[in-house]
């Protein structure tokens, strides 16, 4: 199935949300008793397997706000894990956002009950003092519904937003072993195996985009049912492989979305570099690095910055580089390999030896990377917001490759016509790294999440006042973002000290 094809297949029962709401609103005079049992008779048979219930406070600081890991008994360890979720794209306790008050509210969570492969989550937060407004989160990596509970739904809640999520459709991942031919090792020293469900049969990352968007449509049919309106404005945010979300989201859904806010999101690309191409350097060459002491003149260290990488921090025995091969490189790579190239010999050919090049004649990777792209092409503004020091999506290949797509969109194809393109801009965060925990052990990296909601404020304030946005820049270390930058543009180096 194509692209448009399976698109359409997801959003076919959620694109009649204003005729439909309408007659659910018309029937619930037939009112079961209570807000939640009110919601879910108006739901109707979109969701399934619901758990709703009130609450006196939607931000983390509630008892029941995420639940535990491991908490739905029909899954596997490993499948959903919520509290761990909420942490992974998060600062460390102490720098996350500040919670001043409770949020008094609803909280709904439910499968999409179309979806065939039973996987499919939502989540819906919805305060009694509420502002009118939505925003809708994508998840990073292969996380659950409540990924961005400590960074996005904290924030915006406290300010009045309804908020939902989604988990890209699918569930996370379960504990397997090497006999498995779609497990994937944790790192090419470890003897631990996991098994994506992305990689299973009906999971193809085809269907990311749509169920951002579907999470849209099913989040303005719970707003207009618990309040009587729809949502004046959406808004799309999120991290890393959700970030990706909320670029396809602006790029292919401008009827849903008013704007949006990437961190740090995954560039998808069929041409090069891409993550099929960087990921094996970084495998390949770390063994040899770590055998040089960790020695930044080492032909190793010279091959993994040519891929792309920022250069490596070392404090003691660790080392920034150390914390990506143990946690991301390889498990990253294999996941998206199993995925997008199946014929290919992960361990055996290997997967720091993986040539994406040469894949591309003996295989269907660069179609399938194609299928699910970036293009470039949106219509609604939008803001990324990104670290120079990401050692697993380096900036010049992720963050401002799609800027560049971008600026090539809006100048050689006339999108919108001359003078009418929607506002995109690109904040470089100085020693920012993709994941924010690692500055406990490196203070010289600078958190992103700050800079991140502070993008998400001035997207809303050019959407609805007309606002100009700050321009391009290169935010300085204990910097924010400005209007008139000292440093407009890009970055002049990655590494600040």
């Amino acid at each position: 199935m194509n692209r448009k094809r399976l698109q359409d297949a997801i959003l076919r029962r959620h694109l009649t949300y204003p005729a439909v709401a309408a007659a659910l609103l018309a029937a619930g005079a037939a009112r079961a008793g209570g807000r939640c049992d009110e919601l879910l008779l108006r739901l109707g048979d979109r969701i399934a397997d619901p758990v709703c219930f009130e609450s006196a406070d939607l931000t983390t600081n509630g008892a029941d706000t995420t639940p535990a890991n491991n908490s739905i008994s029909t899954l596997p360890v490993g499948a959903f894990t919520p509290v761990t979720d909420r942490g992974v794209i998060a600062p460390p306790a102490g720098s996350r956002t500040p919670i001043t008050k409770a949020v008094p509210g609803i909280q709904l969570e439910a499968r999409f009950a179309d979806d065939p492969t039973g996987q499919a989550r939502f989540l819906v937060r919805l305060p009694d003092d509420w502002n009118g407004r939505l925003v809708v989160a994508g998840a990073s990596g292969t996380r659950s519904e409540f990924n961005g509970d400590y960074a996005w739904s904290d924030y915006v809640v406290q300010k009045g937003y309804a908020y939902a999520s989604q988990n890209k459709g699918v569930l996370n991942l379960r504990i397997s072993d090497a006999t498995d031919p779609l497990a994937c090792r944790l790192n090419p020293s470890s003897g631990v195996f996991v098994h994506f469900y992305d990689n299973d049969p009906g999971q193809p990352f085809t269907r990311w985009a749509p169920y951002i968007a579907a999470a849209a449509k099913l989040a303005r049919h719970a707003v207009y049912a618990h309040y009587g309106a729809p949502p004046q404005r959406t808004y799309a945010v999120g991290t890393s492989n959700g970030g990706y979300q909320v670029r396809r989201a602006v790029e292919s859904y401008p009827d849903l979305f008013d704007g949006g806010v990437d961190w740090e999101g995954t560039f998808v690309s069929e041409s090069t570099p891409n993550l099929l191409t960087d990921l094996p350097a970084g495998v390949l060459n770390f063994p040899d690095y770590f055998a040089s002491g960790y020695s930044a003149t080492s032909t190793a260290a010279k091959n993994i910055e040519a891929a792309g990488y920022p250069p490596d921090l070392v404090a003691g025995s660790n080392s920034l580089w150390a914390s990506y091969w143990a946690s991301f490189w390889e498990v990253t790579f294999c996941q998206w390999q199993k995925r997008l190239d199946p014929t290919y010999d992960t361990y055996g050919a290997g997967t720091g030896t993986y040539n994406y090049v040469a894949r591309l004649s003996v295989s269907d990777v660069g179609e399938n990377l194609a299928a699910f792209a970036t293009t470039g092409r949106i219509q609604r503004p939008l803001i990324t917001v990104a670290g120079t020091m990401d050692g697993l999506l380096p900036i010049d290949h992720h963050a401002r490759a799609y800027a560049r797509r971008v600026a090539a969109k809006q100048k050689h194809h006339g999108w919108h016509g001359e003078g009418h393109d929607p506002a995109y801009r690109l904040y470089e965060v100085q020693n920012g790294n993709h994941i924010e925990a690692y500055k406990v052990t490196f203070p010289e990296l600078e958190y992103i999440e700050p800079h991140a909601q502070k993008a998400f404020d001035l997207l809303v304030a050019h959407v609805e006042q007309g606002q100009p946005l700050p321009p391009d820049q290169c935010v300085p270390r204990g910097g924010a973002i400005d209007a008139s930058p000292t440093q407009p543009g890009h970055c002049a180096s990655l590494f600040a000290p």
